[in-house]
């Protein structure tokens, strides 16, 4: 009897989640109505935001690898797209699964020999792949140099090219929405509960038999095509891509909305990466603030920080 009543009362809360899941995208979808053109280019920015979180977390969340370069792995897909596009004139669907395969390539080039290394060298091998990819991008010809690539079409979907916001909008609602179902399936399998186990202790994971290299990897490959796919989709959006656009600071604000949403929760990183967003904007125009909100915005982070040391929305094992 109480095995069954549990079984009902974990249906119910997979019902009640599901329910919630829907009036939450239902109430988003009508976001076009009632919000301009600059309030529905900040939610664009915010969903993709959103999308690097969700493949940074991969790699920090799930698996606890520290990640420093993340700006390289949508800058792999951004420029792959954007040289297909501009040099080879390819439509921008074809270039998506090269941006993927260009995305596991540079994933196992760097990955495989470096991810043996853990915390802080781990961390200084990372921030070199991702200026290695900077550096390269901001030299090479094809590249377009130093000023970048410009003049990048954009794509058409179902016979509507992709000009205004409201039709990025839903662009990036329904990218948020795959990459949380991939998050959310790579969490619940057994891929996911290995990934878990080497965040805990890794050694005790590699006594057990986990082959923790192997698994690393597979988790920065995954990372890495989300990032990649994320990078193209802003490739043709922008139009014009230039390697300033995947510094240090961009990494680092990625990591930023991972570690402040709530590492490994699906929720928290969505809150994380929309929050770094739109928070600074919605103080913009408050008297005496609006000036210093950059300010405003640090310090009201390490208040979170401190108040808050798991996240806005932290796993409930790290709760307890």
């Amino acid at each position: 009897m109480k095995l069954t009543a549990w079984a009902f009362k974990r249906m119910d809360n997979k019902k009640t989640k599901f329910a919630t899941l829907i009036v939450i995208l239902l109430i988003v979808a009508v976001f076009p109505l009632f919000f301009k053109d600059y309030g529905l280019n900040m939610i664009c920015k915010a969903m993709f935001n959103i999308l690097l979180a969700l493949g940074l977390n991969i790699i920090v969340g799930y698996c606890g690898l520290c990640d420093l370069g993340f700006a390289a792995k949508f800058a792999v897909g951004a420029y792959t797209t954007g040289i297909l596009i501009n040099s080879f004139q390819w439509n921008f669907w074809l270039t998506l699964p090269v941006s993927i395969v260009f995305s596991i390539v540079a994933a196992v080039i760097f990955g495989a020999p470096t991810l043996k290394l853990r915390s802080d060298y781990l961390a200084i091998v990372t921030l070199g792949f991702a200026e290695i990819v900077r550096i390269t991008a901001r030299n090479l010809k094809i590249t377009g140099s130093a000023s970048g690539l410009n003049g990048i079409s954009r794509p058409s979907l179902f016979g509507i090219r992709l000009t205004t916001f409201t039709h990025w909008f839903y662009v990036y609602l329904g990218l948020v929405i795959i990459f949380i179902f991939i998050s959310y399936r790579v969490r619940h399998s057994r891929f996911g509960r290995a990934l878990a186990f080497i965040k805990e202790d890794e050694d005790a994971a590699q006594a057990m038999g986990v082959n923790t290299t192997l698994y690393k990897l597979y988790a920065y490959i995954i990372g890495a095509i989300l990032g990649g796919v994320a990078g193209s989709f802003y490739a043709v959006q922008m139009t014009s891509i230039s390697p300033s656009s995947f510094d240090f600071t961009r990494s680092v604000n990625i990591l930023l909305a991972v570690i402040l949403g709530g590492m490994g929760k699906i929720p928290g990183v969505i809150v994380g990466g929309a929050f770094l967003i739109i928070f600074p904007e919605v103080i913009r125009d408050v008297p005496y603030i609006g000036d210093m909100r950059m300010l405003f915005f640090g310090i009201l982070l390490v208040i979170v920080m401190i108040t808050r040391p798991q996240g806005l929305w932290p796993d409930r094992r790290h709760r307890r």
